[in-house]
């Protein structure tokens, strides 16, 4: 998610949860290809298994850039085609390529023909008007034949006029009988859902109709959504807010004393403590920017202090 998903919210929700791939922002293959490569490309080893989500349409640029994540070390190259940013359909990028699925094809073969590392594509169920079963099965499998076996499908068509993307995500409404439709036409692709995933329940249902699933906004929100869902697909460790937390803080140590910003990595945290006593102190304080400009880990201290103290009282 672009604007949230970056590296320190990468490391926080990697102490959540073990196993589940992690993305990256969608990075635009000029910013990668022309602006400072080292710090987008920068991640904690802690984070694998790790994919790196690029925008573009031009073969060459995103045969370079994958190149660059491959030598990086990234497991994973995932090409967006759903974005419904007006900013990247300006681009010429994201959910717009959906109505071009002959280039996606080439472009997944681009990027196949230069790399050795997975190759996948995010998209949506259609554009505007353009969003039948047929057209998505056609772009589906025309994307396919370029070399793309692996597909995280938002179950909404995009809207790319008039409203935003945050609208986006609400007003289309969801249809995921329509990406279980793809799973059963496409029995040899990996079909993985994504979309309006907010309870162990809804997670657990979709399991049966599709190959995995993709959550966002739900995991930002709530961290630990992660290790619910880690605890029950793989029996993982029961994991606290307050556990979460002392690693966290153990990488921020590390990550002021290298040069970060406090503020940088609080703002990621925000939702670990949600639901529980003390967490809309802990909330203010670690949103004081005031405070946080200092780069001092006492207001850490001082959130902790409360949530623990407002818990035991409880």
């Amino acid at each position: 998610m672009m604007a949230w998903t970056d590296r320190h919210c990468r490391y926080l929700l990697r102490l959540c949860a073990r196993r589940p791939l992690l993305f990256t922002e969608m990075i635009p293959t000029g910013a990668l290809l022309n602006g400072p490569s080292e710090k987008l490309l920068a991640y904690h080893p802690a984070e694998h298994p790790l994919a790196i989500q690029l925008g573009g349409s031009d073969p060459a640029a995103l045969a370079a850039a994958a190149r660059l994540a491959e030598k990086r070390g990234f497991d994973e190259i995932n090409l967006n085609v759903g974005c419904p940013s007006p900013r990247v359909n300006q681009g010429r990028f994201g959910a717009c390529l959906m109505l071009e699925p002959t280039l996606v094809a080439n472009l997944i073969t681009a990027i196949r023909s230069a790399v050795g590392t997975r190759v996948s594509v995010k998209c949506r169920l259609g554009v505007d008007g353009d969003d039948s079963q047929d057209l998505l099965e056609h772009f589906i499998g025309t994307v396919a034949d370029g070399g793309c076996d692996r597909f995280y499908v938002h179950a909404r068509k995009a809207l790319l006029g008039g409203i935003s993307p945050a609208q986006n995500r609400r007003i289309p409404p969801l249809e995921y009988q329509r990406v279980y439709q793809l799973k059963t036409h496409f029995p040899e692709l990996t079909i993985i859902l994504n979309g309006g995933i907010d309870s162990l329940e809804s997670a657990v249902d979709q399991l049966p109709h599709v190959d995995g699933i993709m959550i966002g906004r739900q995991a930002y929100r709530n961290p630990l959504f992660m290790n619910s869902i880690s605890q029950h697909l793989y029996g993982d460790e029961r994991l606290d807010a307050l556990t979460v937390m002392h690693g966290y803080q153990d990488y921020m140590e590390t990550e002021l004393s290298n040069g970060g910003r406090l503020h940088d990595m609080t703002r990621h945290c925000l939702g670990l403590f949600s639901g529980m006593p003390g967490a809309r102190h802990y909330r203010r304080l670690l949103s004081d920017n005031r405070r946080l400009k200092g780069n001092d880990l006492a207001v850490v201290d001082e959130a902790l202090s409360c949530v623990r103290h407002m818990t035991k009282a409880a």
